[in-house]
């Protein structure tokens, strides 16, 4: 049995934050891997992250921040850094007529149902992807060829000393699964969503079906320990000539049967890699550097990692992202 450091709680008295020292960060992630961080803060709140990233700039640590953990491979190792989570399973969702302002911590598919079961419309081809509202819009999430970028009005920024800002949506330069936050680091505090009345039992019967077809395509992680896509389509730029699948790409290739300790590609959507037991992270590094190689073997083209890595892994130069994920 693997042994477990031993993780301290306390509260800090000088900031009122939740800090765990030596979190095991295999317990904050949907892949289920991943080594221990130097210590955990946890909010969920925009007032509670502001109180978070100040404190950690007041010890002088370099920090680390994650929301859902849905989109982060952890290297077994660990992170040699504080990991600051703005995760909440409460919406934290205000309206008001057809403007939703929700904070960056909220899971991206409670803001989906609760827009539906509100009679908004505009966002449902979000429903079942998994993460936060912050992440989603660090990353542009969307699905259909929709994104969430096209609905946001404005964002609540803050920077790495836990100043805060306003800005239009349309300052963050979004782009396919791209946005600026994604080189600059910005935090996603909160933002506003301009969304459209529409019918609420449509609505509920899209989502439904969305549900529905992602369940029949992607593993559950809560079974099957798991992230997102590994790799983004190819933009239509490309050899491709249009946007496609990556998984068509790499099912070409024939990376279906492949794998790497206890690490497998799904055998239902070949850009996703699941994780059975005595799986590690460094199984799914080398896996998912097989599945790009044999991309660039058959078709001569690099697939673009959308997973973000955050610690030391065999084969790579040290990587630490201060990134919603």
């Amino acid at each position: 049995m693997q042994r477990r450091r031993i993780v301290k709680t306390v509260n800090a008295y000088d900031s009122g934050l939740h800090i765990r020292y030596g979190a095991a960060l295999d317990e904050y992630t949907t892949f289920q891997l991943g080594g221990a961080c130097r210590l955990m803060i946890s909010c969920r709140t925009p007032e509670e992250l502001e109180r978070a990233v100040r404190y950690a700039s007041a010890l002088g640590m370099h920090y680390v921040l994650i929301g859902g953990g849905s989109n982060v491979l952890v290297s077994d190792k660990g992170v040699d850094a504080a990991v600051i989570r703005y995760f909440s399973d409460e919406p934290l969702i205000h309206r008001k007529k057809n403007m939703v302002e929700v904070a960056g911590s909220a899971v991206l598919d409670h803001l989906v149902g609760y827009a539906a079961d509100t009679g908004l419309g505009g966002i449902n081809y979000c429903s079942g992807i998994p993460g936060t509202v912050g992440g989603a819009v660090l990353g542009n999430a969307g699905a259909f060829g929709r994104q969430i970028g096209d609905a946001v009005e404005s964002v609540t920024l803050m920077n790495e000393r836990g100043e805060t800002w306003n800005e239009p949506g349309d300052a963050l330069d979004f782009s396919y699964r791209r946005s600026r936050l994604q080189r600059t680091g910005e935090i996603v505090v909160s933002c506003r969503l301009e969304l459209e009345n529409a019918d609420r039992n449509q609505l509920s019967e899209e989502r439904r079906n969305i549900l529905k077809m992602r369940s029949e395509k992607h593993p559950d992680w809560r079974v099957e320990p798991c992230i997102g896509s590994i790799f983004r389509n190819i933009e239509p730029t490309s050899s491709a000539g249009r946007r496609k699948a990556a998984g068509w790409f790499l099912e070409q290739a024939g990376a279906k049967d492949f794998k790497v300790g206890g690490a497998v590609v799904f055998d239902r959507h070949a850009n996703i890699i699941v994780k059975r037991p005595g799986g590690t992270a460094q199984d799914v590094f080398d896996l998912a550097a097989r599945m790009e190689e044999s991309v660039f073997e058959e078709f001569g083209m690099r697939l673009v990692r959308e997973v973000r890595y955050l610690g030391l892994f065999k084969g790579d130069d040290p990587q630490i992202a201060a990134e919603f994920h």
